[in-house]
């Protein structure tokens, strides 16, 4: 992740001189940083030790790119990724549901992505399989648990149409097109399912870390729809810097969103640390959605210091998520040492 923010910063003009090429920003965010969390969330998941494959071969495969090995890098991402596939297969075989059927056709996304990232293909053709495994997997697991609300069987079937134009758009390269309709739709109709179905919609009214996490998902939902607008409005090759703003607009806005909802949930089924909350962790929220919407006004208006700006903030966001987040963890482990002495 420190590798991908710096290499960002690096792609946008604010920092220069980095040992990393800023051309691998998003192969680190995306395969390093995101692939091996997911993978690594799925093994534990698992329970079994081969599981530990696709996030060791994916931190491996990061680790290689920092050292400037790109193509020892892309193979090991390649491995990963199908690593990954087959054990989200195994998932479904054990347990056959929709959300596990889609979270396995969306782990086949990435390395599909990385197949055409090895043979050369334009950044926009692996950037939307890529994508394509993030939305996937997250609409997945809240597909998953929206079943506490007992929706209609029919939900089901619509949440399949509103997926299905994502893979299409990917197998049509539309991200590198002037094209992106299939594409655009799929993200509009992916939101729409989302809002109306999701169980945040419960949870908001609630207090504490849930009201947060629900905060984090519904504000994550808003750049995803934002994506669809941009791709199917200023379609990729017909406007300079849409396609900036629409991959921007998942990855900052609505993925990193998704991270800081779930992390204090994720963390203690896979670290076993017990994690904290406090309210201030609102305003790193804040501060993240306030560069998510830097970097897509910048790319709108193509306002090239803007968008320097916001690599900044964005970073700044996570950084002050992170400190928060450690800290309210500490004070809650100090604060149960008190009480068991």
């Amino acid at each position: 992740m420190l590798g991908g923010l710096w290499t960002g910063l690096e792609r946008i003009g604010f920092l220069s001189g980095a040992h990393v090429p800023a051309e691998f920003h998003g192969a680190l965010m995306i395969s390093g940083f995101l692939g091996t969390l997911i993978s690594l969330e799925r093994a534990v998941a698992i329970g079994n030790w081969w599981a530990y494959a696709a996030p060791g071969l994916s931190a491996v495969a990061a680790a290689a790119l920092v050292i400037d090995k790109p193509q020892f890098a892309a193979a090991l991402f390649l491995l990963a990724g199908i690593a990954l596939a087959i054990n989200s297969w195994f998932v479904a075989a054990r347990q056959l549901a929709l959300f596990t059927v889609v979270l396995a056709v969306g782990a086949a996304c990435w390395p599909l992505g990385t197949w055409l990232w090895m043979q050369g293909a334009e950044a926009a053709n692996v950037t939307g399989w890529w994508l394509a495994f993030l939305v996937l997997t997250i609409s997945a697991e809240r597909l998953e648990l929206s079943r506490l609300l007992s929706p209609p069987f029919s939900s089901q079937i619509i949440f399949v149409l509103a997926i299905l134009p994502i893979i299409a758009g990917s197998a049509r390269s539309e991200l590198s097109s002037d094209f992106a309709i299939l594409y655009g739709v799929g993200l509009l109709a992916t939101t729409a399912w989302l809002v109306r179905h999701d169980i945040a919609l419960l949870t908001i009214r609630l207090s504490g870390q849930a009201r947060f996490s629900a905060s984090c998902l519904l504000a994550g939902y808003f750049w995803l729809g934002l994506a669809g607008c941009l791709l199917l409005l200023d379609p990729p090759r017909a406007a300079g810097f849409s396609y900036d703003g629409a991959v921007h607009a998942i990855t900052i806005g609505f993925v990193l969103s998704m991270i800081f909802g779930h992390a204090p949930i994720i963390l203690p089924a896979v670290t076993g640390l017990r994690v904290g909350y406090t309210s201030a962790l609102y305003g790193a929220l804040a501060l993240l959605h306030v560069s998510a919407g830097l970097r897509i006004s910048a790319d709108i208006f193509e306002w090239t210091e803007a968008r320097s700006i916001s690599g900044l903030v964005t970073v700044i966001a996570l950084a002050s998520y992170a400190f928060m987040l450690a800290a309210a963890s500490r004070s809650r482990r100090s604060i149960e040492s008190r009480k068991a002495a």
